[in-house]
């Protein structure tokens, strides 16, 4: 049987259990038992090369103690089991390695869902089905669990922790991370700009064993929502990170903006983060008076400005809002140029994230250190034959190929104006009060001719249509009198 095939076949069983509701719960349940038979997989293999690695689970509740039988525990004792004991005791696991921190909070908000143990039983013994150890089957198995995340997307508000797979590699391309770079996503979903991130440095710059443990020694991330956290961290495990300890559980703006010092700064920031949203009482009282607000973009974007190192670049999605927007956005606006080279700014259109979103969102990148003295805009277009993206007929990396060629290499040289791609000096930004929702001037509008002709040739099309009515009532009365 196929991973597609298995996977497909676990969440039929699933949608048979009364206490599962919606893919969101599906998922959420898939998600814990996956971690873990991954990380006892992983566990095992840890355990025959490092002569000293203990699991971080009690040795009971350990996959290969109640799981592995296809002929163990089912029924109600499975049931209690799990609810009784298994929840439980990982929900109040003691940290005392980061591997065990790991465990503690992905169990930490998660809960099982299912109410038949038989069931349960059916779905643990087709998990038992994929060895986590064997490469080709955890990379098979990583492409599916990547559409777990895209169904997301369907599954009520839970889509805005996944972003398009074209853009976050995208964005990772342009950014071209290297091993040893400290890279952070503050708002990270799912995981899906680390996943590319790591693909990325694996395809191009992991050539030695220490390249690896360097690349897997520089990642940073938080996630604040249970589900996506606990899908994060399963995503770090299947890409073969041996400590995702590093994705955190928290919210990143809880934490007073002065607190961030020096050496905590960062070589590169790939981030989407959330927009549309606000933040709960009190988190603006963590950042500075000029840049306070309840928008959450704001407050992330304002972070990130602070957490760059000097030469430290970023990519982040910001929605058209933040562009245009005045008052506090402003400002931040301001402080970017002032402190940033805002190199590029990749207009998308409103479909990209449909059908969580519907707006029009703008990809920024730029580096820390010396001021904006121009800003290129590029305007991304829906493929030609193609009204709008959809969950059907998504962005794919190839419909951004032509600004990566346009793009000019690490230093951006060579680059030239055509219908796709414009510049703006700072200067002329800073007179439109740093308002960057600049369109694109190549673009004709369509004339539409002289309004005063338009207005005369409409008042006497309702003259003539006027006329044709009173004459069809005419005829109308006359056919009735007869």
């Amino acid at each position: 049987m196929s991973v597609r095939t298995l996977v497909k076949s676990i969440q039929d069983i699933m949608r048979q259990d009364t206490g599962v509701d919606g893919d969101a719960q599906r998922i959420s349940q898939l998600c814990w038992m996956f971690f873990l038979k991954i990380i006892d997989d992983q566990d095992q293999e840890l355990e025959l090369l490092k002569d000293d690695y203990r699991s971080p689970i009690p040795e009971r509740l350990q996959w290969r103690s109640w799981a592995a039988d296809p002929e163990g525990i089912t029924g109600d004792e499975l049931l209690n089991f799990v609810n009784d004991d298994l929840f439980p005791t990982l929900k109040g696991l003691a940290p005392r390695t980061p591997r065990a921190r790991t465990v503690r909070d992905v169990f930490e908000d998660a809960y099982n869902f299912m109410k038949s143990g038989q069931l349960m039983r059916q779905v643990v013994n087709k998990i038992n089905g994929i060895d986590f150890n064997n490469l080709s089957e955890r990379q098979h198995f990583g492409d599916i669990y990547e559409q777990i995340l895209n169904d997301l997307q369907s599954a009520g508000n839970a889509g805005e922790y996944y972003t398009p797979r074209a853009v976050t590699s995208f964005m990772v391309q342009m950014t071209d991370p290297k091993p040893g770079e400290t890279l952070f996503d503050p708002a990270c979903g799912t995981g899906g700009f680390l996943t590319c991130a790591i693909r990325h440095m694996r395809e191009h710059y992991v050539k030695r064993p220490e390249d690896e443990t360097r690349m897997q020694g520089s990642l940073r991330a938080v996630e604040k929502k249970q589900l996506p956290h606990m899908l994060a961290v399963t995503n770090m495990l299947l890409h073969g990170i041996e400590d995702p300890s590093f994705l955190r559980h928290d919210n990143t703006l809880a934490r007073p903006y002065i607190s961030w010092s020096k050496d905590e700064r960062v070589d590169i920031v790939l981030t989407n983060p959330p927009f549309g949203g606000r933040e709960e009482d009190g988190i603006e009282s963590n950042f500075p008076q000029h840049f306070r607000t309840r928008e959450t973009a704001d407050l992330f974007l304002a972070l990130i400005i602070r957490l760059l190192k000097p030469g430290g670049r970023a990519a982040v999605v910001l929605p058209d809002g933040s562009l245009f927007g005045e008052g506090v956005k402003t400002r931040l606006k301001e402080q970017l140029m002032e402190e940033c080279n805002l190199h590029t700014i990749v207009r998308l259109p409103n479909s990209v994230f449909r059908p969580y979103a519907s707006i029009g969102t703008n990809l920024l990148f730029f580096e820390k250190g010396a001021p904006t003295r121009e800003t290129w805009f590029w305007e991304h277009q829906v493929p030609e034959g193609q009204k709008a993206y959809s969950m059907t007929r998504p962005i794919k990396l190839e419909h951004l190929a032509d600004c990566a060629e346009w793009w000019g290499g690490a230093k951006r040289e060579g680059r030239v104006e055509n219908e796709r791609a414009w510049k703006v000096s700072a200067d002329d930004i800073k007179t439109r009060g740093y308002n960057l929702d600049i369109k694109n001037p190549h673009t004709v509008e369509e004339d539409h001719g002289d309004p005063e002709s338009l207005l005369e040739d409409l008042t006497a099309a309702e003259a003539d249509v006027a006329a044709l009515r009173d004459q069809l009532k005419t005829i109308l009365s006359e056919a009735l009198a007869r």
